[in-house]
């Protein structure tokens, strides 16, 4: 990555006059500087400090690889058409790719639940304990909840005060929400939000209409046609006009479809209940013999019926025969690569609890279905969480072997606890720091202490080989402090050496307040054992099709391209000075090429260079139009890194201290540029002092790896439940276009690469692995 930044950088070597000189150091992962890692440009001739490499014994085998893999002149080496820092890349040609299988006893577990969970939840078999469905509780989930969805009311506030669940019908106390109920026509008909109260006429004929949330609205149980209702209105004579209907009420709930909600549909689960069970608006109910999140881990029971492809074909099972009715743990030899992965099936509140309770369906999905039960991907940006969930589960990687297990998956969701924060009454954020940020820290703390307490592996090295996922805006800045060994998976990697305060304009996502006694002072991201991941992008066939990524130059007629909010200078920007830390103002300041509310444009505007706040309907192939594509930050992170590299643009990256997907990992400066904030004056007179050879390699390294920022596994799971459930018909475009792109390496298959590569450079691992079998070739060990 070619780095744009000030003389106050202390290590970067730079030179720019004509012709550029490139000189870069291989880094280890994880002793990477605070700040990120790249050339410099601007400024007098520096020296190249390098960091020292603290672990002991990987100097070792990096020495005896270096000559069959050196690196090139950007200091990266290429390993699967990656250009990853230099000793990550050795070790993953050498060692990762020469990689075997090993052989792990996988435990298939019997113990029966209390009552069957009484059919209000599924029975883990390992546990012998419940999880059970949202509004049902105790050891069989015999004991119905009851969840209410308005807040107390008073005088003021007949129903309550408001609140998402907020309900003037009948509320559905086991998952707090609203229907129209008995006595009706469409009982089972949801009546969300503003459907049930009064609407204010507005004052302006443009202006919104607003909701009188003190005044239930009786007109939705009417059945006189004149009058807009809801309740009884027949969705045939709505559709063709002889009656009306109120159009602020919708289907916003999971598995209903149709203006008036007449269809029902799949609704959205982890893995769609691996084909062994049904969707329950979120909350898998698996078949007899199989649990798990998404019915995917099989039990004694059910073993002897079918062999989860995940687990891998067995080389070692005992007889199956009589087995079925036998409460008997099976113990099975599978061949397995490490990295292995162990994943908790945490109690339902984590994960099932929140996607079954939503009240909006594309609320932290990545998907819904439509009326014939076809695939519809969101362009919900917190999906990604999901994404990866779904591939570890579905992964050969994965193990139910705890003590083969090289890491331990702690699954909270927490895009869909932050979108669901007061959203009902059983969900309020804690009353004496009413932040999102705090709510969430509560709940992984939550997690925390139930691992902690409940299985052996946490104290076996005090979580360091523990993996979690915060996908919100500003990533792990809000980590509970006992968890913060771990490694933290985010999309935004600041390591708080600039911006040290939270970044965010949003105030229930800051963090600031958070006390002491509960975050402790860790930074929001630690490069020498996080990751940055990137953010969920739907596929897009068209783009797909067009092979937008691989454009050529001599297409690409903008010289640099941003379209976002650029805050409150402009129409419909954001109001707060502090929205993008003033990043993306700064930039329209110089360069905007659409007028702001003055009327002025940026004060070094040209034609080649377009930063506009104008939605496009072309965006994409704006993107592709493009040459460089600025990637700035919004409340936290944003999504267009990932823009970028899919439409094959070259990122350049502002926004000082603060890591982008892989960085820590990956050599940057092979395909992008980085400027510093302070730098933006000059963003341009930089970009056209590259000569040709730099962009053309840039863009050639942008066209081999765009497929590791997208999620590719994770959809080509989905395409093939949907050709299974639609195997007569025509196949969906997405699915065609993703299906047939060459098989590089993704999302997922770079997060196991790290994981593999972490696994056998971390010192503190070392006496973990004497007792294990690696599968390495002699040249990766150690002790050779």
């Amino acid at each position: 990555m070619l780095t744009i930044r000030s003389a106050k950088c202390p290590w970067a070597f730079v030179g720019v006059a004509g012709a550029l000189v490139v000189l870069v150091t291989a880094i280890h992962v994880f002793m990477v500087p605070i700040l990120p890692s790249s050339m410099d440009f601007s400024g007098p001739r520096r020296t190249v400090v390098r960091p020292r490499n603290v672990l002991p014994g990987a100097g070792v085998v990096d020495s005896r690889l270096r000559g069959r893999f050196p690196a090139d002149s950007y200091g990266a080496v290429t390993f699967r058409a990656a250009p990853w820092k230099a000793e990550i890349g050795r070790w993953l040609a050498g060692c990762h790719a020469a990689s075997s299988a090993v052989n792990i006893t996988e435990v298939i577990g019997a113990k029966r639940c209390e009552k069957d969970c009484s059919a209000n939840g599924v029975c883990n078999y390992d546990l012998g304990e419940c999880r059970c469905f949202h509004g049902y509780s105790g050891k069989g989930c015999e004991r119905v909840l009851k969840l209410e969805c308005n807040l107390p009311s008073s005088p003021e506030w007949p129903v309550g005060p408001w609140i998402v669940s907020i309900c003037p019908a009948k509320c559905d106390t086991t998952r707090t929400m609203c229907f129209c109920g008995p006595g009706t026509k469409y009982p089972d008909r949801p009546v969300a939000e503003a459907c049930g109260f009064k609407t204010i006429t507005p004052a302006k004929p443009d202006d919104p209409k607003l909701t009188d949330w003190t005044t239930p609205d009786p007109d939705v149980f009417t059945t006189n046609s004149s009058k807009l209702g809801w309740c009884n209105v027949d969705p045939e004579d709505a559709y063709s006009s002889k009656v009306k209907f109120k159009e602020e009420c919708n289907c916003k709930y999971d598995g209903l479809w149709g203006d008036f909600c007449e269809t029902h549909v799949e609704c959205s689960c982890i893995n769609q209940c691996s084909g062994h069970g049904h969707c329950r608006g979120g909350f898998c109910q698996c078949d007899s013999g199989y649990f798990g999140i998404d019915c995917s881990i099989p039990s004694a029971y059910s073993v002897a019926y079918e062999w989860p492809s995940w687990l891998q074909p067995p080389v070692n099972l005992p007889d199956l025969k009589n087995l079925s009715n036998t409460p008997i743990n099976v113990n099975a030899v599978v061949e397995k690569k490490r990295p292995l992965i162990y994943v908790y099936d945490l109690p339902a509140e984590f994960d099932s609890h929140l996607l079954e309770g939503r009240h909006y369906k594309l609320e932290c999905v990545n998907r819904i279905y439509d009326e014939k039960n076809r695939t519809i991907w969101t362009r919900q940006l917190y999906g990604a969480q999901m994404a990866l969930y779904e591939s570890i589960l579905a992964s050969p990687h994965r193990t139910l072997n705890g003590d083969e297990a090289d890491y331990f998956y702690v699954p909270v969701l927490d895009s869909c606890l932050i979108t669901r924060s007061d959203d009902a009454p059983h969900l309020r954020m804690p009353e004496d720091l009413r932040l999102r940020s705090y709510h969430t820290l509560e709940y992984y703390r939550k997690a925390y202490d139930h691992i902690a307490q409940r299985y052996p592996y946490w104290n076996r090295t005090s979580g360091r080989d523990h993996i979690w996922f915060f996908s919100w805006d500003e990533g792990a800045c809000y980590a509970p402090k006992e968890i913060w060994n771990s490694m933290m998976l985010v999309h935004w990697g600041n390591t708080n050496t600039k911006h040290e305060k939270s970044t965010t304009a949003y105030w229930a996502d800051n963090w600031d307040d958070i006390p002491f006694d509960r975050r402790g002072n860790h930074p929001c991201f630690d490069p020498r054992k996080d990751l940055v991941l990137p953010a969920w992008k739907e596929p897009n066939p068209g783009a797909i099709w067009l092979k937008l990524w691989a454009r050529p130059k001599i297409n690409r007629t903008t010289l640099f391209y941003f379209n976002g909010n650029l805050g409150p200078a402009y129409e419909e920007g954001r109001p707060e000075d502090t929205y993008s830390m003033g990043i993306r103002q700064k930039l329209a300041a110089e360069f905007g090429s659409t007028p702001n509310k003055q009327g002025k444009l940026g004060r070094q505007q040209t034609a080649n260079v377009t930063v506009t706040y104008l939605k496009s309907e072309m965006y994409y192939e704006e993107l592709a139009s493009s040459i460089f594509c600025g990637v700035l930050p919004g409340d936290g992170w944003s999504g267009r890194m990932e823009d970028s590299m899919l439409q094959g643009c070259i990122p350049v990256i502002i926004q000082d201290g603060i890591f982008l997907p892989y960085e820590n990992v990956l050599n940057y400066n092979s395909f992008s540029v980085r400027i510093q904030e302070d730098d933006i004056p000059n963003l341009i007179k930089v970009l056209q002092g590259l000569n040709e050879t730099q962009i053309d390699f840039m863009l050639g390294n942008v066209r081999q790896i765009w497929q590791r920022f997208f999620y590719r596994d994770t959809m080509l799971l989905e395409a093939q439940r949907q050709k299974r459930l639609f195997f007569t018909e025509e196949e969906a475009a997405w699915s065609i276009e993703v299906s047939k792109l060459e098989d590089g390496d993704d999302v997922f298959a770079t997060f196991i690469q790290v994981l593999h590569y972490k696994l056998y450079n971390d010192p503190w691992r070392q006496d973990l692995l004497q007792e294990k079998e690696t599968g390495l070739p002699s040249i990766c060990s150690r002790a050779s």
